[in-house]
């Protein structure tokens, strides 16, 4: 009998009961527009008002340094596009980091063909950006640093306060991508130095096209879209209540059950790599040991193509990935992966194994039968590789 275990967490999380039940009242009885005077106005002002309140109070931050928008990309982009018009009569120089999400990269990009120049800093084997190379490249011209909180294929926790200090001391503004890590690790946004913030909903058991972005109060940020006064006229367009308000009950409940929850899905990823090692041989681990958010691996098995293994798992049930869930499909290999040195065959045989609040034991057992026979079958009876990855 085919079971259903759902391991891709870092791609997105089922809406939590709790969330979706809130949500219906926003999208059923308190549906006013948040702009008008009348009562039901007032209602649905009120639920964006507490979103804010939730979404500010678990990062540090105070509700009037809160934007919404539809989700992380569009944070992101607001974050670097915005920084980088309202700063330009001051330099051209934005520094990111060659792992970034595409929402980053493909944003610095855009601005490269726009005269911009961006510094796309290097990694080490485990994810960790160059903090040496970073001092190498600040100068005088550098108006933005953008470094993601948590990397969304490797997991690895990057040194944010360590550069936060570096952006302060020099006036710069500092973005993070904290999509991956809200709610899953504690966040402060005074302690790690950042100026902007943006995160997502589904990431965290809210729903999608939800997201936000923090603003630290007297940050410069040229609007990209024109037409209203709402989000501080930053972000214009009617709000999205029923989103906001369920993305604000995610973050409530993440940031109240997150040291719990972090342990027992800890506990779980540990289990579930001891297990791995030791039932398939020429296997890695990819990202940094213990600097990693919780739940999270990415595994090269050598010898075969990922691709093929996450078909095989799909159709006994078992839902993982390849990396970022935005870039399915795509034909070109990983750049994460790359960046961090592995060989074309370690990138090709990869997969990540996301787990959730939701994950048993049971279901690993589950996995831990099936994973191995599905290795050995796509290897094939005449395989006769590495024993250790470092050959592979």
């Amino acid at each position: 009998m085919v079971r259903s275990v759902y391991l891709d967490h870092s791609a997105t999380t089922p809406v939590r009961l709790e969330v979706s039940e809130l949500m219906q009242q926003y999208l059923r009885n308190k549906f006013g527009n948040p702009s008008s005077l009348h009562s039901y106005g007032r209602q649905a002002r009120q639920g964006l008002n507490w979103a804010r309140e939730q979404a500010a109070e678990a990062i540090g931050a105070n509700p009037t340094e809160i934007l919404f928008t539809s989700g992380g990309t569009e944070a992101d982009n607001l974050a670097i596009l915005g920084t980088a018009y309202a700063y330009q009569d001051r330099g051209r120089h934005i520094i990111t980091s060659c792992i970034e999400h595409h929402a980053v990269l493909d944003s610095c990009k855009y601005l490269e063909k726009r005269g911009f120049r961006v510094t796309y800093l290097p990694v080490n084997e485990y994810g960790e950006v160059d903090l040496t190379e970073l001092d190498r490249v600040l100068d005088d011209d550098t108006i933005l640093i953008s470094i993601m909180h948590a990397n969304n294929e490797i997991g690895t926790i990057q040194p944010i306060a360590e550069i936060g200090r570096r952006a302060q001391e020099r006036s710069i503004p500092f973005h993070t991508d904290a999509v991956q890590s809200l709610g899953k690790v504690p966040i402060d946004v005074k302690q790690l130095g950042v100026s902007l913030l943006s995160a997502s909903a589904h990431k965290i058991y809210g729903p999608k096209g939800a997201g936000m972005l923090y603003i630290r109060k007297g940050s410069r940020l040229d609007p990209l879209w024109h037409g209203g006064s709402q989000e501080q006229k930053i972000r214009p367009g009617t709000e999205n209540v029923a989103g906001i308000v369920g993305l604000g009950r995610a973050v409530e409940l993440a940031i109240a059950e997150m040291e719990s929850v972090a342990g027992r899905i800890n506990r779980l990823r540990d289990r579930l790599w001891e297990e791995i090692q030791t039932r398939i041989s020429a296997v890695k681990l990819n990202g940094h040991p213990s600097q990693r958010i919780p739940g999270h691996l990415n595994i090269s098995f050598v010898g075969l193509e990922g691709q093929s293994l996450l078909t095989a798992l799909d159709e006994k049930g078992i839902a993982a990935s390849s990396g970022s869930a935005c870039m399915a499909g795509a034909i070109e290999p990983s750049h994460v992966l790359q960046a961090i040195g592995l060989s074309a065959d370690q990138v090709q045989g990869s997969i990540r194994l996301t787990l959730g609040r939701d994950n048993t034991h049971q279901e690993l057992d589950y996995v831990l039968e099936e994973l191995p026979r599905l290795v050995e079958q796509l290897r094939g009876p005449g395989w006769n590789g590495p024993t250790c990855p470092c050959e592979g």
